[in-house]
């Protein structure tokens, strides 16, 4: 097929193009080109007289000719100008680069049509470094929106502009005539009255008109959103017909004397609701697979290990994994204490446990007798075997890898039940994208008696009023975060940094009254983890520290939240910030340190995060102002979505509809074999890995 032609057999490409492409653009074969479409379109159909010309003025064009060149200033900083004429006034074209090129190609006398952005220079109207071209009278009756490509420093000094890469789109378009088959069935096409994929990907690149541009754009989100989820429903059918689960048939001693006697709070609604969830999926013989979300402070944890104490009731082994030693260290502390009385044997499993230690946690799980086995990456390590792992859940799991994650599930013959868990409030389109093969589970509601953290907005200008709240703050008994974006000072960055905070906040909080903790990336683990712990056990009142305490310090007794800089951070990582206060009984406070200089969407951050605590309510917010980034991990997750035309932020409702109609077939044809879906089979086994991948699970 021609759309599997590499990029350097294009016409005007050639091997020195091609590698531009490849490296700029990840524009390898013919298809990559044909699917990079224009980020916008400026109408072309109308010429202005240059006497209608302002510089508030938007992208537009004029016709008419040079009358004059002129080169103004000394050859280092020289401007050359040609002075424009379309007999109703004369407006200057300027450039500052380029000039060679310039001199060489335009002549007085030619017709042209200029485009740009007018603008004033020395007072005077022109137009700075426009888009210059002989005026054809036919090409421009045809061109009316021109589409705009993306395009790099580096293309553009290869002369791969936009409008190179316009021409090129062109050509190829010429090339694919024939070879633009249609790529959904035909009763997919006609029941959803949708343009065919030729008419589509010409109108997505040089469109007729706005109606025909909407109908292309909705067509090309739609398949793009649309053959996603059904490879991941038709994932999620086939792992469940195929891959067999223990069964957990009982609740007994374990969860029930834990459940009557050590249980520390009423469940919520919410835990209940999951926790009944669990108990199904383990109990049907098919392997679980589920994803719980839930605010910090939810009580995932609690569920989570309500779920192990299942496995354990039915003589399986079970195991956590969290993504650092502090966070495994915390939840050691926490399930010993659930389970204390209980005659539960557990241990702990880190980079720091002891030769001997580790050999005695290894001879322990393969004779049995250690049932709970906690613990960082140094679980998935060849040499920890054990005799029957049952269920394994992950703590914050987008921190591991996918090769990381995998490791697990050869732990037994067949794999064990998997529950992974995060804070990391994760968007419902996002949810169906990346987890749409994954059963999801919300918690969302927060135990009794916590109150919701009051959220402020100070200018660095009322520094001393803060000041003045955190020692009343520590009068009270409460400890305090302060956090930095840097660790350092920045020449490029204009940014509060933890150095010198330190130092201003160790003299206005000075011993022996007062004491500071200090934590960031580049100390030593094991001074990270005293100063951590001095914070912990409430020897020191202040811990000043980067993001490394977004995740895994616990200390229910810290009741404020300081963020210095807080338009530096995105709203997911202020909110899993915040979260590390409210977590006792006394009211809470985050507050958001800003500089009066700050941008549209740094000041709408902060303006979201005030308003609201809700986690998924906040997510939203983060995906519509950034798009999908990393969140929820997507680039650890495993599954390859590249998406070229829809966005999650902001076509939630095409998904939804392209989920439906994919949710519909596959009821119909779950592995998608009658002949009429024979051709999505196809796509998707191209596309994507159909195998059972156990990375991509979770």
């Amino acid at each position: 097929m021609k759309l599997n032609t590499e990029i350097t057999y294009l016409s005007g490409v050639g091997p020195k193009k091609a590698e531009l492409l490849q490296k700029e653009l990840n524009i390898f074969y013919f298809k990559d080109l044909l699917y990079y479409f224009p980020y916008k379109y400026i109408d072309r159909s109308k010429f202005y007289k240059i006497n209608e010309v302002s510089s508030t003025s938007s992208h537009i064009q004029i016709r008419g000719k040079i009358v004059r060149f002129e080169s103004i200033g000394p050859a280092r900083k020289q401007r050359f100008v040609a002075y424009f004429t379309d007999g109703s006034q004369t407006i200057e074209l300027v450039w500052f680069k380029g000039i060679k090129w310039v001199k060489e190609r335009l002549k007085p006398g030619i017709e042209y049509v200029v485009f740009g952005k007018p603008s004033i220079f020395n007072k005077k109207l022109n137009f700075i470094h426009p888009d210059i071209e002989i005026y054809k009278k036919d090409q421009f009756i045809e061109l009316k929106l021109e589409p705009y490509y993306s395009t790099t420093e580096k293309l553009k000094n290869n002369f791969l502009t936009s409008k190179a890469i316009q021409k090129l789109q062109l050509t190829l378009l010429k090339v694919l005539s024939n070879d633009l088959n249609e790529s959904l069935p035909d009763y997919l096409t006609s029941k959803l009255k949708l343009l065919d994929l030729k008419k589509a990907l010409i109108n997505i690149h040089f469109p007729e008109n706005n109606q025909l541009l909407e109908r292309a754009v909705f067509r090309l989100k739609f398949e793009e959103l649309f053959i996603i989820q059904l490879n991941l429903l038709k994932t999620k059918n086939l792992r469940q017909s195929k891959v067999k689960g223990f069964v957990f048939p009982k609740v007994g001693a374990y969860l029930n004397t834990f459940y009557e006697q050590n249980l520390p709070f009423e469940l919520t609604n919410a835990q209940k609701r999951v926790v009944k969830e669990i108990r199904q999926d383990i109990g049907a013989g098919r392997q679980m697979n589920r994803l719980l979300q839930g605010d910090v402070g939810s009580g995932k944890t609690l569920v989570g290990l309500m779920s192990m104490l299942i496995a354990l009731d039915n003589n399986f082994q079970t195991c956590l994994m969290a993504p650092t030693e502090i966070l495994a260290n915390q939840h050691f502390v926490s399930v010993s204490k659930f389970l204390k009385n209980l005659g539960v044997t557990i241990q702990l499993l880190t980079g720091s446990t002891r030769k001997a230690q580790r050999e005695k946690i290894h001879a322990a799980l393969l004779s049995g007798e250690l049932q709970i086995l906690i613990g960082t990456h140094a679980l998935i390590e060849d040499v920890v075997q054990f005799k029957n792992l049952g269920l394994v859940v992950i703590d914050e799991q987008h921190r591991f890898g996918v090769a990381q994650r995998a490791k697990l599930w050869n732990k037994n013959s067949q794999p064990p039940h998997i529950l992974v868990m995060t804070a990391t409030p994760i968007p419902r389109t996002l949810a169906m994208t990346i987890y749409g093969d994954l059963d999801v589970s919300v918690i969302d509601e927060l135990p009794p008696g916590r109150k919701a953290i009051q959220t402020k907005h100070l200018y660095d200008s009322k520094r001393l009023e803060l000041f003045g709240f955190l020692k009343r703050q520590i009068n009270e008994g409460r400890q305090i975060y302060i956090v930095y974006p840097l660790i350092s000072e920045s020449e490029k960055l204009d940014y509060k940094d933890l150095s010198d905070g330190y130092e201003s906040i160790v003299r206005a909080f000075p011993m022996p009254e007062y004491h500071v903790s200090i934590v960031h990336g580049k100390m030593k683990a094991k001074d990270k983890e005293l100063e951590m712990q001095r914070f912990v056990k409430g020897e020191t009142n202040i811990m000043v520290a980067t993001t490394v305490i977004e995740v895994g310090v616990d200390v229910p007794n810290a009741s404020v939240m300081v963020i210095e800089s807080a338009e530096r951070f995105g709203l997911s990582q202020l909110h899993q910030l915040r979260g590390r206060v409210g977590r006792g009984a006394n009211q809470s406070y985050c507050v958001l340190m800003t500089s009066f200089k700050l941008s549209a969407e740094g000041r709408k951050r902060i303006e979201t995060m005030v308003q609201t605590t809700d986690g998924f309510e906040i997510a939203e917010a983060d995906l519509k102002l950034r798009g999908p980034g990393d969140l929820g991990g997507t680039k650890q997750s495993g599954i390859a979505f590249d998406l070229k035309i829809a966005s999650l932020g902001k076509d939630s409702q095409i998904l939804q509809y392209a989920r439906d109609i994919a949710v519909s077939i596959i009821e119909r044809d779950p592995l998608l074999t009658a002949p009429p879906n024979a051709g999505l089979n196809k796509r998707i086994e191209l596309e994507f890995k159909t195998e059972i991948d156990w990375g991509i699970i979770s």
